[in-house]
């Protein structure tokens, strides 16, 4: 028996299909001509059960057909029918009307039946294969078509698993490359398209680029359970996508339109953690339940489309009444992103709040719309502004706002409403009351919905990231430093404290990073990486810097290497800021168009430089490179880096981290996650809060008789002097510190209300009688600026180091450094690899040496962690010095004696007709090959499945070529050099 597309990939798809309760018709049987887009008796039979109005009369039926035929009739002369693909779906979604009712009155015209959308007999479904389509001359045959009364609204395209000349692809090119160009009218009804051979399944929606197909995964409860192969992935697929309630949620829901950069309208589909998330937050608010989830999706894979979708079904959703959503924000500039995608897809009944008294005016009257707000407007509310049950809430970068007194006055003002929080970075042991307000112990993990950047970045929705350390050495010169240190102490006549305050913050992290010296050396390190290996590619850069007056100091350097037009600052507006930096803080409008700007290829502007806007909330995919020279913490870290993962076809592989401070360290402890310890804190919250009353309380009697409804000066002095004794003062500073610990724990739980005048009297009376630093401020005031300047004249920065290996930080790292497995870029790997290298040369007196200085390394950092970076560094710079060694004695890796086969072949090829970029192709693969091979790749189905997609992709969808011989031979050459 033989395997085929057709009985082994195909036939398996038609039949887990009809296995759910649709019907099969072969394509030769449909009662259609070949020339038809529809089914049009039983779209006429769909008409008339479905309208009251049209069974009355079912000549009526033939007015919607006419209307139909004309939208479908309308994309025969475009090579494009996404237009009139929007136009019909309005038909299908019964959003159009007729004159039908009494009097010529219009009635809705309903083509789908959507409350039963579960229920297979609701509506009549018909899977077929081969089914032929002529349009004119043009004939094509589609493997597979599922109808819905009478309209087609998938098309898919099957390849064998057997040849592995084919991918899925192929099968996608050939309907979005020749179908949709050459029948377009028969997408016009389309609602997705699919691809499979056998191995993976993709689905894309019309005009969909095939790079931005997504596949369709369910969501695994155990992280370790194996990947599903073959067949049994399909399977999943189909039978999450090919059900008629799964179609008719695409079709009603999980679709939008909207305008491109180069405003041509396109289709967007949701991918499947968007298309799961929404609808876990819908069900869990018609059960009414639990009134709180909590999302993780990582940076870059779509957050605020999710929200649209899950806006659009909410509101849509027949159960829940007409609900109002709010979306919350913690920051301007990402409520203009949000906006802005809401506004592109054209959501109705969409409201952007302008001031805190227009969103307490939209809530005290109950408005049903959808309503996007920052956290702030909700900081004068004062008691409840809507007690309905029906409001439902999403709260977008979830960790960073919410617990303190903002998200405890948008609790009180909403005390009945659905909460769910979604954040892009991973939430660690310190956002444990992030899982508190927003995760239900019933979720598994804590989370409703979580997609994590491995699996972004496995899925296509995001890219790897890749660090590349350029760490600049900053020597001071002590002794000159010193000599003029004493010479200012003695003309100010300085004491030892002033002068250890002098020295501490004069020689702080901060001041050294903005040293004039080590500014200029590093904007030209900038400028020489850029122009080297970000322009050429056709990417544009960002620079993160310490604070403002640094990001003008960069500027400056940069104008005089690249020119002003290359570069910008983006900061926010201070009150205290000089007149000179206003052309670098932007209004809303005027940063619209300079991130329009910086996404145009064309345009000049090809460098931001930011100190905190534009790290949140700015999706540009043709920002590749981001310069990083700012100690970044934690999730401000991760959201800063990720910036740079967004994917642009066709040659964006990675996003680039130029690390000029070390942070891959902190990247990895962002992703230290201790689950366990999260649960146990959240389960004693309860306790915590029963302890708060009696230290209050506790706080409270140091002040007996004092009368607290006293104001002003009068009451202050009575507090005051309640606790005038020293040893009274400190017992009171400990008591109130219990009570601000616990306060900051519970925060921001809608019980602290009972307890807030308390709380802010005591807090009053605390910072009244805190002893403040006043002398070292005085000091610093006065000779901070000559303190800066007598450093910044003794230290001496070495040029950043270009020589440090790249650190990459792909799905598989961040897995291991997840999971605490440590499989990826780790010492123990390196110092293996480095092992096995000098081991082969014993005999060498060069390796000899290189042998010593790796024990001499291993004792050196015997006692201390070894995932330590300097460790890391040290063994980096021994690995090229190996590999170093052995190009000395002639010996050529194996890598790179097929890229010099690899290069010969395409060289080969390369005609005056049809120039070929040689160095670009070989690179490519040679990246793409790494990045999938493994130790033994070529005996094992799974890594030969991997490395033949991974090149047939490189060559087929990147540099179209299709010719398979040349596949083939380059096929070889991998599989006897990788």
């Amino acid at each position: 028996m033989t395997f085929n597309e057709a009985n082994s990939v195909r036939d398996f798809v038609r039949d887990l299909v009809t296995d759910v309760g649709i019907q099969f018709v072969p394509g030769s049987a449909l009662p259609r001509r070949e020339s038809d887009v529809l089914l049009e008796e039983q779209v006429k039979e769909a008409l008339i059960r479905l309208n009251p109005e049209i069974e009355a009369d079912p000549r009526l039926a033939d007015e919607v057909l006419y209307h139909l035929r004309a939208i479908i009739l309308s994309a025969r002369h475009t090579a494009n029918p996404v237009v009139a693909n929007e136009e019909f779906m309005a038909w299908m979604t019964g959003q159009k009307s007729m004159p039908f009712g009494p009097g010529g009155s219009h009635t809705t015209v309903r083509l789908i039946d959507f409350d039963n959308a579960a229920d297979p007999s609701a509506n009549c479904w018909i899977v077929s294969t081969e089914v032929t389509y002529a349009q004119g001359r043009v004939e094509r045959r589609f493997d597979l078509v599922l109808w819905c009364n009478g309209f087609p609204l998938v098309v898919g395209e099957a390849k064998s698993p057997v040849r592995p000349a084919y991918t899925w692809i192929d099968a996608a090119a050939q309907i979005n490359e020749d179908y949709e160009k050459n029948v377009p009218p028969f997408f016009v009804p389309n609602t997705f398209s699919f691809a499979t051979e056998g191995k993976d399944f993709r689905y894309g929606s019309v005009g969909m680029p095939v790079e931005k197909w997504g596949p369709w995964r369910e969501d695994e409860n155990d992280d370790d359970a194996p990947a599903k192969l073959g067949l049994a992935a399909v399977k999943e697929a189909v039978e999450g996508v090919l059900t008629p309630a799964a179609v008719l949620d695409f079709l009603q829901f999980f679709t939008l339109f909207a305008t491109d950069r180069e405003h041509r309208k396109i289709k967007m589909i949701a991918r499947f953690q968007q298309f799961q998330a929404t609808n876990l937050i819908v069900e869990r608010v018609l059960l009414g339940r639990i009134k709180q989830g909590l999302i993780w999706h990582f940076q870059g894979s779509g957050k605020s489309l999710l929200m649209v979708f899950t806006a659009l079904k909410l509101r849509a959703t027949a159960g829940l009444t007409n609900p109002t959503v709010l979306i919350v924000v913690d920051r301007i500039d990402l409520d203009t992103q949000i906006t802005g995608t809401f506004h592109a897809s054209d959501v109705p009944g969409l409201v952007s709040t302008d001031s805190r008294a227009q969103l307490q005016t939209l809530l005290s009257q109950g408005a049903r719309k959808i309503i996007i707000t920052t956290i702030h407007k909700f900081g004068e509310a004062s008691g409840v502004l809507d007690a309905r049950d029906n409001i439902i809430v999403m709260v977008d970068e979830a960790h960073r706002s919410q617990e303190g007194d903002y998200g405890r006055k948008m609790r009180e003002a909403l005390p009945n409403a659905f909460l769910f929080g979604l954040t892009g970075t991973p939430i660690n042991r310190r956002d444990r009351n992030t899982f508190l307000w927003f995760g239900s112990q019933e979720d598994e993990g804590g989370y409703l919905s979580r997609y994590s950047m491995h699996d972004s970045i496995r899925d296509g929705a995001t890219l790897p990231l890749h660090f590349e350390p350029r760490l600049s050495e900053i020597h001071i010169e002590e002794d000159s430093i010193n000599a003029a240190f004493e010479e200012l102490a003695e003309e100010h006549d300085l004491t030892e404290a002033d002068k250890i305050t002098l020295s501490k913050k004069a020689a702080s992290i901060e001041a050294l990073i903005r040293a004039p010296e080590r500014v200029r050396k590093i904007a030209s390190d900038i400028a020489d990486h850029f122009r080297s290996k970000v322009e050429p590619q056709g990417f544009k850069a960002q620079v993160v810097v310490y604070d403002k007056a640094t990001c003008v100091a960069y500027k400056d350097e940069l104008d005089k290497i690249l020119g002003p037009d290359v570069s910008t600052i983006v900061m926010s507006k201070g009150r205290n800021d000089p007149s000179a930096w206003s052309p670098y803080t932007p209004n809303g409008q005027e940063l619209e168009r300079i991130t329009a700007r910086f996404n145009d290829p064309s345009d000049p502007l090809k460098i931001i430089i930011v100190t905190a806007k534009l790290l949140t909330g700015f999706d540009a995919p043709i920002l590749y490179a981001q310069y990083l020279d700012k100690p970044l913490k934690e999730h401000t870290l991760l959201q800063a880096i990720t910036r740079t993962n967004r994917v642009y076809p066709p040659h964006k592989t990675h996003g680039l981290v130029v690390d000029y401070l070390g942070v891959f360290d902190n990247v990895a402890k962002a992703f230290a996650f201790d689950e366990t310890s999260v649960q146990q804190l959240i389960s004693n919250i309860e306790e915590l809060k029963t302890q708060l009353a009696p230290a209050i309380q506790a706080a409270l009697s140091f002040f007996p008789g004092v009368d607290r409804t006293l104001g002003g000066y009068e009451g202050l002095i009575q507090a005051q002097a309640a606790i005038a004794d020293e040893a009274q003062k400190d017992a009171f500073g400990g008591a109130y510190s219990v009570v601000s610990q616990l306060w900051e724990a519970i925060s921001p739980d809608p019980m602290l209300a009972q307890h807030q005048t308390d709380y802010r009297w005591l807090t009053d009376v605390y910072e009244s009688v805190r002893p403040a630093d006043i002398t070292g401020r005085l000091v610093w005031h006065a000779l901070g600026a000559k303190t800066i300047d007598l450093i910044n004249e003794h230290v001496v920065v070495e040029v950043p180091r270009s020589d440090l290996e790249t650190i990459v930080l792909d799905a598989q790292v961040i897995e291991d450094l997840m999971s605490g497995k440590k499989k990826g870029i780790t010492p123990e790997e390196i110092e293996r690899q480095i092992t096995a290298r000098i081991a082969r040369h014993l005999n060498n007196p060069k390796f000899v040496e290189l042998g010593k200085r790796l024990n001499q390394l291993r004792e050196k950092y015997a006692g201390i962690q070894q995932s330590s970076l300097d460790f890391l560094r040290e063994l980096l710079e021994l690995a090229r010095d190996a590999v170093a060694a052995e190009k000395e004695i002639a010996e050529i890796p194996r890598e790179e004696r097929g890229k010099t086969a690899l290069t010969e072949l395409f060289e080969s090829l390369k005609t005056e007709q049809t120039p070929i970029i040689v160095e670009n192709i070989v690179n490519r693969i040679d990246e793409v090959v790494r990045g999938v091979r493994f130790e033994g790749w070529q005996s094992t189905i799974r890594g030969d499945q991997e490395v033949r997609q991974a090149l047939r992709k490189t060559l087929y969808v990147q540099f179209k070529i299709r010719d398979n011989d040349v596949y083939e031979k380059a096929l070889g050459y991998v599989r006897e050099y990788y």
